[in-house]
């Protein structure tokens, strides 16, 4: 059967972007005739809110959208996360990174000045591998007392999983390059599993078979199927959609203040006429498609 999911954070109040991705995902279930579930993403330190996740069940009530089976909080599965980080340790696939933001910019320029190409992934700059040089003794003991990450060692990783592929609805068929984020980030201390880490777990725990999120998530996608192959999980399949933007051309986001969809629902407007509507791709003024 076929299962899907929508998988919000509750650190703002969901747009219209969002709404597509639960349509999205809702409707490709239910023409199948499969389940769909909603999961809270809880887990993103002090800017996760307890009061909005009612705000989220509102939102997608007022849309027409029903969930199947008790709504999953990230927050409740904080073992599953520490047991896969252990087994990565066990492994020797994470090591800990004491650097802060400012240390990593700081070598990335003294990179540039002295003439060396800084290296850049789909999130910016590549992490230089600072912390992977300590000696085993030095980084067990600045565990002690320091704070610090846990990132990949993407370059065995890579070597132990080889050669890996995953399929988008829209893309086809691709092949997984993981190692142009470098040794992303699997755990800090005010979130105990990235969201790579996380959703890769959950999604399999839950028996997802259909991914459905949207195109800025797509990159990522290299990192779960890493994930999948490290952790003896599923591959599910994939569909990246389309993403809608505002009349500056960009994505619609929280951090840019994009229009609430508890605004539009508290204004009177029909949310079940505004899903079909954008069933339809039939977009509110001032809102477009982004192209890609």
């Amino acid at each position: 059967m076929m299962r899907t999911r929508f998988a919000p954070s509750p650190n703002g109040r969901l747009h219209l972007g969002h709404a597509y991705a639960a349509i999205c995902a809702h409707d490709l279930a239910r023409e199948q005739g499969g389940e769909f579930y909603l999961r809270i993403e809880d887990i993103d330190g002090t800017r996760s809110r307890p009061e909005l996740v009612q705000a989220i069940f509102d939102d997608l009530g007022w849309l027409g959208l029903e969930w199947d089976g008790p709504v999953v909080f990230q927050s409740e599965r904080l073992v599953r996360y520490n047991d896969a980080l252990q087994k990565l340790r066990d492994n020797g696939l994470v090591y800990p990174c004491f650097c802060t933001r400012r240390d990593i910019a700081q070598a990335q320029a003294l990179r540039a000045d002295a003439g060396n190409r800084v290296e850049k992934g789909p999130d910016g700059d590549i992490y230089p591998g600072t912390c992977q040089k300590l000696g085993r003794h030095a980084a067990i003991s600045r565990q002690k007392n320091e704070p610090h990450v846990w990132r990949l060692d993407m370059a065995k990783a890579v070597k132990i999983a080889g050669p890996l592929c995953w399929n988008d609805r829209n893309a086809g068929e691709q092949r997984a390059v993981p190692d142009c984020f470098g040794d992303v980030v699997l755990a800090r201390k005010d979130a105990p599993a990235s969201y790579h880490l996380a959703a890769t777990l959950d999604d399999a725990h839950e028996n997802m078979t259909h991914i459905v999120r949207g195109m800025d998530l797509f990159a990522s996608t290299h990192i779960h199927r890493l994930l999948q192959a490290l952790l003896d999980l599923p591959t599910p399949q994939y569909w990246h959609h389309r993403l809608l933007a505002g009349r500056d051309g960009k994505k619609l986001s929280k951090s840019l203040g994009s229009a609430a969809l508890s605004n539009l629902r508290d204004s009177g407007l029909d949310g079940r006429g505004l899903a079909e509507a954008l069933r339809n791709n039939q977009l509110p003024a001032g809102i477009f498609w982004l192209e890609p």
